[in-house]
């Protein structure tokens, strides 16, 4: 399976400039190529069209070969994705103001957008932590960068293919591609039921809670804080709310990083396996309160469960999405589903046997008895095909 692993650069002051002209020159020629493409091309550039129309321009600017390369398949890809969401549906209907904006103009890269390197256009000595950059004032040799022992280990086992460059928030950073084996998968001997909500972000069927409490205040400070910048209504009051945005949504990565690392640590111990409500679709189907609607309609719900599914793979934890339909509702001692059960958010209490408990910990229990049938269903094995031989003659 492919993970990516992020190291920091630490430039001196002439890499530093050199790392930043080359980021603004690959982008600003991105959106030449781009401008071209669209005028000739409208939304349906391929690469081979690309190439043929801007390689010759851009290795006069001065790029190498395979950044030339490098730049021309990033704008048709950029393209090729905006095609696949407007079929898909994802930028509204034909006629939806989204849509035209979107298909009226050519795709822009911002200055600082990251650029793709291979290891023709850099290499790594992990040894001495230091990588040799292509730029556009000539090869960088013994740039150095830092990361953690654990990623460490992971480039020099795993690292394959790819690489980008990208700067955020005044620092420069590589980020890799690594193939990582999947760890092979044990049989379960039960499952791990997990319930996720606003209030508490996970509770399992064993009854861990993980609640979002202390995240609720950081993100109603943040919000306080966003409001005061919005009131000054400058251009760097606009960046300065981008800039914390962007840390926001880090500081959410980080909380669901560490919530899917102890929810499989868990579920490996005790060899069972994991099941997760299905939640396609939940902002739509869920009517919350007003003054929760920002924090369900923003908070990553499925980054949570993308996290929990790709680690329990790497651990070789079997996992499982299961039908959400009435998890908080319905009793797992006699069955008995009613909206009465829950009379409030936090408790449940069985109108027909008298159940009581968090409702959060009943649903996780719900969970995880629906994974066990569905488990065997998933791999139960499937009938040989019929044969479409007519009768011997």
């Amino acid at each position: 399976m492919k993970v990516v692993v992020q190291v920091k650069l630490i430039p001196d002051v002439v890499q530093a400039s050199a790392l930043e002209r080359t980021l603004h020159t690959v982008n600003e020629c991105a959106n030449q190529v781009s401008a071209a493409s669209f005028a000739t091309y409208g939304l349906k550039g391929s690469v081979k069209d690309l190439r043929s129309m801007a390689y010759g321009e851009l290795k006069a600017r001065g790029l190498g070969a395979q950044a030339a390369q490098h730049v021309i398949k990033r704008v048709a890809d950029a393209y090729t994705a905006l095609r696949a969401g407007v079929r898909a549906g994802n930028l509204g209907g034909v006629g939806s103001k989204r849509r035209r904006k979107a298909e009226s103009k050519p795709i822009a890269f911002r200055a600082d957008a990251a650029h793709t390197y291979d290891d023709r256009c850099a290499s790594w000595n992990y040894d001495a932590q230091t990588v040799s950059i292509w730029t556009m004032d000539g090869r960088l040799k013994n740039v150095r960068f830092a990361c953690s022992a654990g990623a460490l280990k992971q480039l020099v086992q795993y690292r394959k293919g790819e690489s980008d460059l990208a700067f955020r928030d005044g620092k420069r950073f590589l980020v890799a591609t690594c193939e990582v084996p999947e760890a092979e998968r044990y049989e379960s001997r039960d499952w791990l039921g997990v319930d996720r909500g606003i209030a508490n972000l996970a509770t399992t069927s064993d009854g861990e809670n993980h609640s979002g409490r202390r995240l609720d205040r950081y993100r109603r400070w943040q919000a306080r804080k966003k409001a005061e910048i919005q009131a000054c209504k400058t251009r760097s009051a606009a960046q300065l709310l981008k800039k914390r945005a962007r840390r926001e949504s880090r500081h959410a990565t980080h909380v669901n990083h560490r919530i899917s690392k102890t929810v499989v640590a868990v579920a490996q111990r005790t060899e069972r396996g994991i099941a997760l409500e299905e939640l396609q679709g939940i902002r739509e189907r869920v009517t919350v309160r007003r003054d929760q609607r920002a924090r369900q309609s923003s908070w990553p719900f499925h980054q949570l469960g993308a996290f929990i599914a790709y680690k329990a793979r790497r651990a070789g934890v079997p996992f499982i999405e299961v039908d959400p339909a009435y998890t908080s509702q319905r009793c797992p001692r006699c069955g008995h589903t009613a909206k009465a059960n829950r009379p409030s958010r936090d408790a449940f209490r069985c109108r027909r046997c008298g159940l009581a408990g968090p409702a959060d910990v009943v649903a996780g229990v719900n969970v995880r008895d629906r994974a066990r049938p569905a488990w065997v269903f998933v791999n139960m094995p499937q009938p040989a095909p019929a044969s479409t031989a007519g009768p011997a003659m």
